[in-house]
């Protein structure tokens, strides 16, 4: 987990309690998009510490449109925002502004957000334009007291950009996504492992490490991991560069993902086709 000054951890809980309030009051009252960024861009304010007049700008132009908002800290721009109104799920055709904002502008991360749902996106620059989802939250349920929820919102804040914590997340968080020890679990030195493990247990049973392989892969394993373009690429990767790979993993065992109200409402393979656009 990141560190955390006392006085940020402290504004963020005090702040957070405090938004929870009004944007459960704003959607009682069903605010319109308008009215919902200028509650998001108070948070990022009093919750997220940038200055409201130097580090936030409204409407920000690119390429003859405009984004809802944009934080730029010291002359250096860090990500843009696309809001919706409160009351209005995020969809895919909201994504899509989001990522073509931000891609345009040249920056590496989108955030897109009604206020309650919060979805961050990291950018990648090949042809076409890709983009993953690296951690959403639901802020009206969120358990402030929760160090994990208390995290998530630290690396969106200004003390978090500043320190390029959000950026070391996503590199741990790459080195330890579900379909990278997938393909760790299935490499011959974990196998030979367990299989060593296994006789030590079962002195007098025979164990192939073939027949590891395949329970591991049709009885533990989750069909849909393994049949996904990550687990492939990932399962190439550790190909390339075995001991590389399985020493990055193996010293990065730690939570990585946060489970704070999160919920993920974009079905990713529904947005496939649009990553063949490039914006």
């Amino acid at each position: 987990m990141a560190r955390i000054s006392k006085t940020t951890e402290e504004r963020i809980k005090t702040e957070s309690k405090k938004y929870q309030k009004v944007l459960l009051d704003a959607v009682a009252r069903d605010i319109n998009e308008s009215d919902t960024v200028i509650i998001i861009r108070d948070m990022l304010s009093d919750l997220f510490g940038y200055n409201k007049y130097t580090d936030i700008t409204s409407e920000y132009a690119i390429r003859g449109t405009y984004c809802d908002l944009i934080v730029i800290v010291e002359g250096k721009k860090h990500f843009v925002i696309e809001v919706k109104a409160i009351g209005l799920p995020l969809k895919e055709n909201h994504l899509k502004q989001a990522i073509g904002y931000a891609s345009n502008e040249g920056l590496d991360w989108a955030v897109l957000t009604n206020g309650a749902s919060w979805q961050i996106y990291k950018i990648s620059f090949q042809k076409p334009i890709d983009y993953e989802l690296v951690f959403s939250f639901d802020f009206l349920n969120m358990d402030i007291k929760d160090s994990r929820c208390l995290e998530m919102l630290y690396l969106l804040s200004k003390e978090g950009i500043t320190k390029s914590a959000i950026e070391e997340y996503h590199i741990q968080n790459q080195a330890m996504n579900r379909y990278a020890i997938t393909a760790l679990l299935l490499n011959e030195t974990v196998i030979s492992t367990l299989r060593r493990e296994l006789k030590r247990i079962h002195t007098d049973v025979k164990i192939a490490p073939e027949r590891l392989h395949e329970i591991i892969l049709n009885d533990i394993i989750k069909r849909d991991i393994i049949e996904h373009e990550r687990f492939i690429a990932e399962t190439k990767r550790f190909k390339k560069n075995p001991k590389k790979t399985e020493k990055n993993l193996t010293n990065n065992i730690t939570e990585s993902k946060i489970d704070c109200g999160e919920h993920l409402p974009i079905d990713s393979a529904n947005i496939q086709n649009e990553k063949e656009e490039t914006f």
